[in-house]
């Protein structure tokens, strides 16, 4: 039997929490960029042994995502949450209360471990308490809240390190992260695992969700190959400022932003254009780089493109995970988001290889190759015939070959259900 789905009120919450849990993740995992200089100065360690805070960051997720969501998959999603989220606020007080280098890189790396779990639980969580018809929408809220992050939640919390110290922002990400416990804790029914309209693929297809697994790899790989050196190839091709690269950089966040704001609503009505366009625009934006970075108001333009394009690329693959996943979707969330960001750590490595070899203009020229690639891979899933993979036993729907529901009883969705059927013990 099905759990029982809270008020209206009680999912608007629940939702927010999610939100404000997402932003604070993703604050914590960037913080250290800002804040370079004031932790190397504080700490007595090199910049490079600041920035390897983000790497292991970035390639714990990498690794741990699938593996862990694999382990976790039979436990209560609320139980999950409520761990994941005290991992959070225990190691960002850790990391502001402790004194030395490897105690912040231990407190960092428990961070990621949540963080890996997080976004492989979150979305089923947040689109299960609402109607099937509208998980694209709250997948885009969501992914406003990410994107916030570095387009607010990085620049506050440096200015905050620069006026005080650095451990006060991570006090203050452990406030936050002490709110979304709380509000989790308190209201998020104990639902079984498995239970539900967003535990399984709306239309499951193996082949699909590899395609789309190939391409998150290849965009993203494509875009920090060239994005990771951005600020020098702002400086050394286009001829700008050191004093105008954080400017620069902002346009690119708030494009960012935008693009998922854009791009949320639309995802219910248009699942496979609104990757399309994105991986599309990447690839323009990387190229365009390459081609007419030495013009500054063309560099800025295609800088743009590419930052506006970042965000709504991880905020479409998430959604037809859920949509294509082959089994739980949790799992196939974890993948993806490992996928992105081994992307993320291969497209760095990758651009530094070719900047020894060769000039920063090269790494956006291969990282705009490698998105036309991943453009070739999206072309490739339209060819493919519809799936022959039925709906998940006992959900009643049927798929054609975009991924669209075709009538059946989850089209009434979750929040919906008869009362008769909302009976469980939590």
């Amino acid at each position: 039997m099905a759990t029982a789905q809270p008020a209206r009120r009680q999912r608007l919450v629940l939702l927010a929490a999610l939100m404000l849990a997402a932003f604070t993740f993703n604050t914590t995992e960037n913080l250290p960029i800002g804040l370079l200089d004031v932790i190397s100065a504080d700490l007595q360690v090199s910049l490079s042994a600041v920035g390897y805070l983000v790497t292991a960051y970035g390639l714990t997720v990498a690794v741990v995502s699938l593996p862990i969501a694999h382990v976790t998959r039979s436990m209560p999603r609320r139980h999950v949450l409520t761990v994941l989220l005290a991992a959070l606020v225990l190691s960002s007080l850790v990391s502001a209360l402790g004194a030395g280098y490897w105690l912040l890189m231990a407190a960092r790396l428990v961070t990621a471990l949540a963080q890996a779990l997080f976004w492989a639980v979150m979305g089923p969580v947040a689109v299960g308490l609402f109607a099937p018809d509208i998980r694209g929408r709250v997948i885009g809220v969501l992914s406003v809240a990410g994107s916030l992050a570095l387009v607010l939640g990085v620049p506050v919390g440096t200015w905050l390190g620069q006026q005080s110290t650095w451990q006060v922002p991570l006090v203050v990400l452990a406030g936050l992260g002490l709110v979304c416990l709380v509000t989790i804790a308190a209201l998020l029914p104990t639902s079984r695992p498995g239970e539900g309209h967003a535990a399984h693929g709306s239309a499951p297809d193996g082949r699909r969700f590899g395609l789309v697994l190939l391409t998150t790899v290849l965009s993203v790989t494509g875009a920090f190959t060239g994005y990771t050196y951005i600020v020098r190839f702002l400086g050394d091709v286009s001829g700008f400022s050191g004093t105008s690269a954080g400017a620069l950089l902002m346009v690119s966040g708030v494009a960012g932003l935008l693009g998922v704001t854009i791009a949320g609503p639309l995802l219910d009505r248009f699942p496979r254009g609104t990757l399309v366009v994105p991986v599309a625009t990447q690839a323009v934006g990387m190229l365009g780089l390459y081609a007419a970075g030495t013009v500054q108001a063309g560099a800025v333009a295609c800088l743009a493109l590419l930052g506006g394009s970042l965000g709504p690329v991880f905020m479409a693959t998430q959604n037809q995970m859920l949509r294509v996943a082959p089994g739980r979707t949790e799992i196939a969330l974890a993948a993806n988001s490992g996928a992105y960001n081994a992307g993320i750590a291969a497209g760095a490595l990758l651009g530094g290889m070719i900047l020894s070899a060769s000039d920063v203009r090269a790494t956006f020229l291969v990282g705009g190759l490698l998105t036309l690639a991943a453009s070739v891979a999206l072309c490739a899933e339209r060819a493919l015939p519809p799936s022959e993979q039925g709906p998940p036993a006992g959900t009643g729907r049927r798929p054609d070959s975009h991924g669209q529901n075709r009538g059946g009883p989850d089209r009434v969705g979750a929040a919906r259900l008869p009362v008769r059927k909302q009976r469980d013990t939590r």
